[in-house]
């Protein structure tokens, strides 16, 4: 989903609160914190040596502390978002959601829907690949020889 989609979304029912539905299901406990808007820009070699072009996020880390009663509505992630403009170059990049669960991971933001009185933003999965599966002779079924 595209931070100008998801603005939209939050000015739209600026007074609901939202959350954010896990892959599996699972919410990000209520009382997380917004604490940082970011700018991520990848640029990379995969394995068999090609170049990537820059991919580029709007990145949200969410922080659980020990504060139970606090709670976000849109209309604060909205601000918050808007401090987000000294970094971020524009509002058509996708977004994605940092959580610390045991693990630091990242999730792309896939949909946001008004349901009942909160807006649900639900977070996709992330997977790694290989992206030069011919130059590592990886064939459908396993790994002939390869690069790596």
């Amino acid at each position: 989903m595209k931070l100008k989609d998801l603005k939209a979304t939050l000015l739209l029912h600026s007074a609901a609160h939202f959350r954010f539905i896990l892959p599996d299901g699972d919410e990000i406990p209520a009382h997380f914190h917004i604490t940082e808007v970011g700018h991520v820009a990848k640029r990379f070699v995969d394995c068999g040596g090609t170049l990537h072009d820059t991919r580029e996020t709007c990145l949200l880390q969410t922080y659980v502390a020990a504060d139970l009663d606090h709670r976000l509505d849109a209309a604060t992630l909205a601000r918050i978002l808007d401090l987000g403009k000294a970094v971020l170059p524009n509002e058509n990049l996708e977004v994605e959601v940092e959580y610390d669960c045991c693990v630091t991971a990242q999730y792309p933001l896939t949909a946001a829907r008004f349901v009942g009185d909160h807006i649900d933003l639900q977070l996709g999965e992330r997977h790694t690949d290989c992206l030069a599966k011919e130059k590592c002779g990886i064939e459908t079924g396993g790994v002939t020889s390869g690069c790596c």
